[in-house]
């Protein structure tokens, strides 16, 4: 809230010296020989007067608030971004839930994807799930609350997770951004597997996204010793050790062929280093525009104003039968 034209608040210096003398006036008096009959029946005239006082003068006060036209602003934003354009590719197989990683490998993942949207308001954003097959979960879109949610329902199960299909992934991923008019556009594959399924691998697909200018940042996930998960047998869940199964040879050759890097990440804060380095090598610039627009707001004075000026006619007329 703001007045636009805040002069008219030295109106309130004379409005107090008025009350002050008002208060203070003294009243007229008349003599009388015998004043027993009104000490037994005291009225309330000094109560009325103080009401209507308090009355007209409250009316005033909000009058010349109202002169000094009390505004409300909102603030317009208009971005103008050089962005880059992202498809994060995420593996969501049966393995991206085991516990080497806090909580586990998918949570991790999707709470590091969430830090690294929010750090890059310039770019847009899109996603791609594999494990068995592929699906599009978003496609390029500014809109971080639609994309913060659907990160956030990502579980393992969302497809068939018994498999894990690298290449049908990445494929899928520059199939979506291809058709990006933005001279940046990036890929972040994340898996903790090898390509095991699908009908195309991770090599041909990197060529593909070679041949559209698209970069693509691998990141394999997961310890480098063995992972104690618990397995159901015939006598209930049971602790079992697995080894990682990642075949980092693929991702550095995919990386190598669209002139982007690959990474390891054998715990949660390595990951956090890597979205970071990423974040870093792919820069993006963005200049947000800001202006306000004010709405005036005297009704807000105004109307309370005239309701307690008429209260006040009203009260002297009635109440004190004194005619204004």
């Amino acid at each position: 809230m703001r007045f636009a034209s805040p002069w008219y608040l030295l109106l309130l210096v004379p409005l107090a010296g008025l009350l002050w003398l008002e208060l203070r006036k003294r009243r007229g008096a008349v003599l009388f020989s015998d004043t027993s009959f009104l000490a037994a029946h005291a009225g309330r005239g000094a109560w009325h007067r103080r009401i209507a006082v308090f009355l007209t003068f409250s009316s005033l006060l909000l009058m010349v608030l109202a002169l000094a036209r009390p505004q409300r602003g909102r603030v317009l934003e208009q971005t103008e971004a050089k962005g880059v354009d992202i498809m994060l590719c995420l593996d969501v197989s049966e393995t991206m839930s085991f516990p080497d990683f806090r909580p586990d490998r998918l949570s991790a993942a999707k709470q590091r994807a969430r830090e690294f949207i929010a750090r890059r308001p310039g770019d847009r954003f899109g996603l791609v799930i594999f494990a068995a097959g592929s699906m599009v979960q978003c496609p390029l879109t500014g809109d971080r609350a639609l994309l913060d949610a659907i990160i956030d329902r990502l579980a393992v199960g969302t497809i068939d997770p018994r498999a894990t299909a690298v290449g049908m992934g990445l494929a899928s991923a520059v199939n979506r951004i291809k058709g990006s008019r933005t001279k940046d556009k990036v890929i972040v594959l994340l898996t903790d597997g090898l390509n095991n399924s699908g009908e195309i691998d991770p090599v041909t697909a990197a060529r593909v996204a070679q041949s559209y200018g698209i970069k693509v940042y691998c990141i394999g996930v997961g310890s480098q010793g063995p992972v104690t998960v618990m397995v159901n047998t015939i006598f209930g869940p049971q602790p079992q050790q697995v080894r990682l199964d990642l075949d980092m040879k693929t991702l550095d050759e995919v990386a190598a062929i669209t002139g982007g890097q690959s990474f390891l990440a054998t715990d949660d804060e390595g990951l956090r280093v890597i979205y970071d380095e990423i974040d870093a090598m792919e820069p993006t610039t963005y200049k947000v525009n800001r202006h306000t627009v004010y709405s005036e707001r005297a009704q807000l004075f105004l109307v309370p104003a005239a309701l307690l000026f008429l209260l006040s006619l009203l009260f002297t007329a009635v109440i004190m039968r004194k005619l204004p």
